[in-house]
């Protein structure tokens, strides 16, 4: 297995006659197949929602929905299970996937009953999957269906925190209205997995097998980004690092002189992740100059390797007498998918602060965003949401997880 990276800037030149020029660096970041690579071996964890309001129909889905991925595990996977409600149990423990029939029978046995501990869940979860995540790929799945009224969120996100420093990516999926959508997304985000919704008991087979499938493309794991900026560069001052595919996060950083690293997660063969930097470059008389390196370190599963490291890749730019400007349109792509993001922000900010005039104006700007993108799915959930604030409605918490979710959506 490989490594890829592309790198692009929004202009190539700039005019040497500006005592300042702003670019946006594009990063294209993926894992490349070799004919000698063999599928990774999986260590799955599910961490599975079983309070109350699981009842019926919504936990017999899941069950279902969990068998299935279970059945596609190899010999050489590792499995467990936990659910979770005001506590957590382990209900299957860490194993390699040997006899699918008695891990199927424990799955089926859930019942629902109590309220809901996400954090109880993560904890357990995270300490069953470290028993066996060397040289593989690790991934837990949480799902729940409600707020944390039992537990704490500020440990779900330290806990979040911890995965990521293990190499443990956190996939969440949020089943029907009223799940906790900003604590859900958090943890995905800062354990480098996605976040899905199930708006209905029917759709969870769909969604389950939809993140087994982006599992199952992983390469590479444990990337981490590295840039040097060179003397006269530097990054802007708000969210200056932001992945904007597959999803779009904000990426937190700690800048030590010229120099900050990154995680990223897992590399995937099919999609690459696209990390958009804003950079600020101070007047350079005419002349090609270096204005930043980047390298990627990674953990090479296919050959047990830890902490290997691509090529240092040397971003350039060409300061220009006579500016002629050199736009490239794939960074321009990875523009209009932060500036959708960034208007739905807006949007739901103005409207928490009672400003439904503004909110609307943003999400139609997103949705007009959406269109430039050619993504019609996303623009219709966008406008949708803005029709119905500018007759005066509510926004319903369906409604309000769709729209979050049209804009985190990457190409």
């Amino acid at each position: 297995m490989k490594i890829n990276l592309e790198h692009y800037l929004s202009d190539a030149h700039i005019d040497a006659n500006s005592r300042n020029s702003q670019r946006q660096l594009s990063l294209e970041i993926s894992a490349i197949a070799e004919s000698t690579d063999y599928d990774l071996p999986l260590n799955l964890c599910l961490v599975l929602d079983c309070s109350g309001s699981m009842k019926g129909k919504p936990l017999e889905t899941v069950k279902q929905a969990a068998i299935s991925i279970i059945e596609k595990l190899q010999p050489g996977d590792c499995i467990s299970v936990i659910a979770f409600n005001q506590e957590a149990t382990v209900i299957v423990p860490s194993q390699s996937v040997t006899d699918i029939a008695k891990i199927k029978f424990l799955i089926d046995k859930l019942e629902a009953e109590g309220g809901t501990a996400i954090d109880r869940g993560m904890k357990l979860g995270i300490k069953e999957i470290s028993h066996r995540k060397r040289n593989n790929v690790s991934h837990i799945c949480l799902l729940s269906d409600g707020e944390n009224e039992h537990g704490d969120d500020e440990r779900c996100v330290r806990f979040a925190k911890l995965a990521a420093e293990y190499q443990i990516t956190i996939n969440t999926l949020g089943f029907g209205e009223h799940w906790s959508q900003d604590t859900l997304e958090k943890i995905a985000d800062l354990a480098n997995g996605t976040l899905s919704y199930i708006e209905e008991p029917e759709q969870a087979l769909i969604e389950f097998e939809q993140v087994f499938a982006r599992i199952q493309t992983v390469g590479l794991t444990n990337a981490h980004l590295m840039v040097e900026l060179s003397p006269g560069t530097r990054l802007g001052k708000l969210k200056p690092i932001t992945q904007v595919a597959p999803e779009a996060v904000e990426i937190p950083f700690k800048l030590e002189g010229n120099y900050f690293k990154v995680r990223i997660g897992d590399l995937m063969t099919d999609k690459a992740r696209i990390v958009l930097i804003n950079l600020y470059i101070n007047q350079l008389f005419p002349g090609s100059y270096q204005i930043a390196t980047v390298q990627v370190s990674y953990d090479n599963p296919t050959m047990a390797g830890e902490n290997e490291l691509s090529p240092i890749f040397s971003i350039e730019i060409n300061s220009q007498e006579e500016y002629h400007p050199l736009l490239n349109q794939q960074v321009q792509q990875s523009i209009l998918l932060l500036a959708k993001y960034r208007q739905t922000q807006i949007a739901e900010t103005k409207l928490q602060e009672g400003d439904k005039t503004g909110a609307v104006t943003m999400l139609q700007n997103a949705a007009k965003t959406a269109l430039q993108l050619g993504d019609k799915t996303s623009a219709t959930v966008l406008q949708n949401s803005a029709t119905r604030l500018q007759r005066g409605e509510e926004l319903s918490p369906k409604e309000r997880k769709r729209t979050r979710l049209a804009s985190k959506i990457g190409l």
